[in-house]
């Protein structure tokens, strides 16, 4: 983890970038008090289609209507 103050992250905004995507952790710094972190964003793993088929089951009864009380408590009634 590498601190950095202000002026030098204004400054060098584009290699802190480039240091944050290769995995470094750089922190910066106002007057010496830590105020913000530059990390690289994760990236969204890959949706894989039927991931959970056969382990969760449904019963029929999901799709039943609601009893009208609760239906009415869902719609603010």
């Amino acid at each position: 983890m590498s601190v950095v103050n202000v002026h030098e992250a204004k400054t060098h905004l584009s290699r802190l970038l480039a240091r944050a995507e290769a995995g470094e952790e750089i922190v910066i710094a106002r007057r010496g008090e830590p105020v913000a972190r530059l990390v690289a964003c994760q990236q969204p793993g890959r949706r894989q289609p039927d991931i959970l088929k056969g382990k969760i089951a449904i019963p029929e009864s999901f799709f039943d209507p609601l009893p009208e009380e609760e239906l009415a408590a869902w719609e603010g009634r």
